[in-house]
């Protein structure tokens, strides 16, 4: 399971380094794709392989349409996490959710998987959370 959030930020080649406590679960490898609300999704192994057959069995039963599928695969980057626990964000990842090589980012754990923001949308996206769960 995946809890809490952290400010990070992307290096000159728009790696980030992932919070020391997600690193374990994620080595020797992880997957990468487009987060609904404009974030990055990163799965394991195991849990990008059973969001795959999820959206395929969704695609199947209607409930997305075959581009809503093919954008989440062929959007998915399987990334290595290198000695330093870095992952490579790659460009068109960066483009969908307002990121910049050397720019912050909130990496935000979120049960299942683990999300990269940009600081505004995060802070919006948990803005409305937050007043949700107030009850306003």
């Amino acid at each position: 399971m995946f809890v809490g959030r952290h400010e990070r930020q992307l290096d000159p080649k728009g790696r980030l380094a992932l919070p020391s406590g997600f690193r374990p679960r994620f080595e020797p490898s992880c997957f990468l794709t487009l987060g609904a609300d404009g974030c990055i999704d990163v799965f394991t192994r195991d849990d990008f392989d059973q969001q795959a057959k999820e959206t395929t069995e969704r695609m199947k039963r209607g409930e997305i349409s075959r581009d809503e599928w093919r954008a989440f695969a062929h959007n998915a980057f399987e990334v290595a996490v290198d000695a330093q626990g870095r992952v490579l964000v790659e460009r068109d990842l960066r483009e969908f959710a307002g990121l910049e090589p050397g720019s912050k980012v909130v990496v935000a754990g979120s049960i299942d998987r683990v999300e990269i923001w940009n600081p505004a949308s995060y802070d919006d996206r948990r803005a409305r959370g937050t007043a949700a769960i107030r009850g306003a």
